[in-house]
């Protein structure tokens, strides 16, 4: 493997730099987000890399799983701020990190123990990294559902509210929004299996190979960790949608978007 130095990451944020500068000249408004995102990319994953580091010399469960927690809780949050409306008080940061916890862990913890088999089953090397990009994966699919769901029933309110009049249940009158939103939350998984191989080689595949394996075995890992990606975001899609939208009716089924408060 070929070991990159710091002058070499150097020259590579340049191309960054480059990027914000035209941003800035063509005002775009976003060359401070974007500068600000580089440096908490190279941060965040600089300080990843140590904790990782240590926990692979202290293979223990509890650190593990304090990191695991860690890692849940911030995706929640980001599940939380890419929602343009979203569910007042605790309720728009539970939705997303409890259904990410339901179906991210549950996933990871199936293939850990079923299919790796590795002892201990929650050894760092593979439980970090691959729960990691089950919470990534799941978080993008759950944000883009629940603000397609929370939107569709702001600008769908009057004819959600007649077919209640109508005599409808809740789940009913919103079963058609709740479809799209689980739609558009699997659409980016279903896109990027599609285009893996042909018009993309996967990060993970493309890690590996980087790093000397064998392309077949990584792609045997890349396979797997497609097909985990995609179960555990349809889970958790499943699960959000479905939680969120019980949420927007009370007991007497009527539609409460006084829930929902704009970004």
């Amino acid at each position: 493997m070929i070991t990159l130095s710091q002058f070499d990451l150097l020259i590579a944020s340049t191309l960054v730099l480059l990027l914000a500068l035209i941003s800035m000249r063509m005002r775009t408004g976003i060359t401070g987000q974007l500068v600000i995102a580089a440096i908490r990319t190279a941060l965040q994953l600089t300080l990843i890399g140590l904790v990782l580091k240590t926990l692979f010399a202290n293979v223990q469960l509890g650190w593990v799983a304090l990191l695991s927690l860690f890692m849940l809780l911030i995706a929640g949050r980001e599940v939380m701020v890419r929602q343009e409306r979203r569910f007042r008080g605790w309720w728009g940061y539970a939705v997303g990190t409890f259904s990410m916890f339901l179906s991210s862990f549950a996933v990871t913890i199936f293939a850990l123990i079923a299919i790796l088999g590795n002892d201990p089953w929650y050894a760092p090397q593979y439980a970090i990294p691959l729960l990691g990009m089950m919470l990534g994966n799941t978080m993008s699919g759950i944000a883009i559902a629940m603000d397609r769901l929370t939107h569709a029933a702001w600008e769908q309110r009057n004819q959600i509210e007649a077919r209640l009049m109508l005599g409808e249940r809740w789940d009913t009158a919103i079963s058609e929004y709740r479809r799209q939103a689980v739609r558009s939350g699997l659409i980016p998984i279903i896109n990027a299996m599609a285009a893996a191989g042909v018009v993309s080689l996967p990060g993970m595949m493309t890690g590996q190979i980087l790093a000397g394996a064998a392309p077949v075995e990584a792609v045997k890992y890349q396979i797997l960790i497609m097909f985990l990606v995609s179960a555990g975001t349809g889970l958790g899609t499943l699960a959000a949608v479905s939680i969120g939208a019980r949420h927007l009716f009370d007991k007497r089924q009527r539609l409460c978007l006084d829930r929902l408060r704009e970004r």
